[in-house]
């Protein structure tokens, strides 16, 4: 009978699915309402040159290490660990690398898989007309009505349990009938209904004013601020620290040249942000402006209110989601692979049977996060729901703790043998390049961008009146965490908010404002919907 180490979990027949399961492991939401914000708050056309530098120098041969230890060891990133530090003979304690991938994978799944559910409702809710006509008061309405209102819960958990029967579905059916075909056929059509979406845009807004502010080349708007929000953005966008890379580097056809892949699916990325900053910007009615707005607000109450007014409005706004909705779909299932794979080879499960339990785990896990928004909104430690929490835990430091150990453990505690033997064949320069961005370079830029992230997550609360003990600390430690800087041509003519607040690539929701934070008029609806303060979270 075969241990768990041998059990052979599946593989790709085509060389170029990698290309596009990539794809949709890295096209997130963060592509739609994060990087335009990005590139018109901190110089256009500069900032994106800025962000493909740090993609290229600092999370690309992340990248390429993780989706390299997959495919030297055919299996998902806990037993890959495994046969690695058996290799290298390091000490067991290096396990704890795969282990915590899987749950960072876990968490993050659990409540992307509750935005893939609000973003499935807005479908229906635009095919529907319910958009017609509305304002941002309705559109504020609407979204609440969803997501926040407590005694509505239950219908929110029904388009919750609707997204994910979707995603588990597809992954039923195995890495070849499941993934592989999927993966061939939605990604390539949510980039064309992306195409489509943007012609539409094109021929009714204004392109002029969208390549001003995401193409012009504005000098004067770059500084340290525009530094950190690229290297967030490119730490955060690419779903690294989850095993996700290590999986589908496992599933590669021997043919699969996996450094060119990696390259092409960093590009495609950065070439869907564009694409997706140009759309957005063009369609805008403000003067090519959405005042600023990023994220949940963006996406779920300015887009909606700004697409009504097109001709044929519903079919536009269930487009438009239906495109969110494969965005989000496709994330989930990368994010659902790894997990399913590394359940298959520790306990030999069948495929089905894993796929059902792995799923009610993620179900249930997910529950805390969607009653976070309505019932349990109330109920909070330390000043922050459980969602606010589990946000914190994944982005401030599982992540971020998972990508220096990989770096650490490939850097130092491999072999340049056998460094070079998992990476294959690489010209000097790339290897070069390599073992210094693992040894020095990337620890200490991901150490650098979980701190500041964990520091403004932990000072965004304070700034809401929480009263934990971190709050008790000095204003002068949380003063550069908390100062937002100003620029002239922020999208809303006035000063931007904290940029940390908008970094970084896959964003998540959190509707965990204080009952007291209400408007005058009292308790309506749409005051309790979730605002744009409340995301911190961007690696969706």
């Amino acid at each position: 009978m075969p241990t768990p180490y041998q059990t052979h979990i599946g593989s790709f027949t085509r060389k170029s699915t990698f290309f596009w399961a990539a794809v949709g492991a890295t096209v997130g939401l963060a592509n739609l309402w994060q990087f335009p914000y990005l590139a018109s708050l901190h110089g256009g056309g500069l900032f994106i040159l800025l962000y493909l530098a740090c993609l290229l120098l600092v999370t690309l041969p992340l990248m390429v290490t993780e989706a390299a230890i997959g495919r030297y060891a055919r299996h998902g990133i806990v037993l890959a660990m495994d046969g690695l530090i058996r290799s290298a003979k390091q000490s067991r304690a290096w396990m704890a690398v795969g282990r915590l991938s899987i749950l960072a994978a876990f968490l993050v799944l659990s409540f992307t898989a509750v935005f893939g559910a609000i973003a499935l409702a807005y479908v229906f809710f635009g095919a529907l007309g319910r958009f017609s006509g509305a304002g941002e008061p309705e559109a504020t309405g609407i979204l609440a009505g969803l997501v926040s209102d407590p005694k509505a819960y239950r219908v929110f958990m029904g388009w919750h349990v609707f997204f994910l029967l979707l995603v588990l579905w597809v992954s039923a059916q195995g890495v070849v009938k499941g993934l592989e075909r999927a993966l061939r056929v939605v990604v390539p059509g949510a980039l064309m209904l992306m195409l489509v979406l943007f012609s539409l845009a094109a021929w009714h807004g204004r392109v002029d004013g969208a390549i001003d502010y995401i193409l012009a080349m504005h000098p004067e708007d770059l500084s340290w601020e525009s530094l950190k929000a690229a290297l967030f953005h490119a730490f955060f966008t690419l779903g690294l620290g989850m095993g996700v890379w290590a999986i589908l580097g496992s599933y590669t056809t021997s043919h699969t040249r996996l450094k060119r892949s990696i390259l092409a699916v960093v590009l495609m990325d950065t070439l869907v942000a564009i694409l997706a900053g140009l759309m957005i910007f063009a369609i805008a009615t403000d003067g090519n402006s959405f005042d600023g707005e990023r994220g949940f607000s963006l996406l779920f109450v300015s887009m909606p209110v700004t697409l009504a007014h097109l001709p044929a409005s519903q079919f536009v706004i269930a487009a438009v989601f239906l495109l969110v909705v494969l965005i989000v779909w496709t994330t989930s299932l990368n994010l659902l692979e790894p997990i399913v794979g590394w359940f298959r080879e520790w306990t030999g499960a069948p495929r089905k049977l894993s796929v059902l339990l792995i799923g009610l785990a993620v179900w249930l896990a997910g529950l805390a996060s969607l009653l976070s928004f309505n019932v349990w909104a109330e109920q909070r430690v330390g000043g922050a729901t459980l969602f606010r929490w589990l946000e914190l835990v994944t982005g401030g430091l599982l992540i971020p703790l998972v990508a220096i150990l990989v770096a650490l453990f490939t850097g130092w505690c491999l072999t340049r043998h056998l460094s070079g033997t998992m990476l294959g064949a690489a010209p000097k320069l790339f290897t070069g390049i390599w073992f210094w961005v693992m040894r020095l370079v990337l620890p200490l830029v991901v150490a650098w961008i979980g701190v500041q992230y964990t520091a403004f997550s932990l000072a965004n609360l304070c700034s809401n009146g929480n009263a934990a003990a971190w709050c008790e600390r000095p204003a002068s430690l949380l003063s550069e965490v908390e100062e937002a800087p100003s620029t002239d041509r922020s999208p809303a003519g006035t000063s931007a908010e904290s940029d940390e607040q908008a970094e970084g690539d896959r964003a998540t929701p959190a509707a965990d404002q204080k009952s007291s934070e209400k408007d005058e008029g009292g308790g309506k609806p749409g005051e309790k919907a979730p605002k744009q303060d409340d995301i911190l979270y961007h690696s969706v």
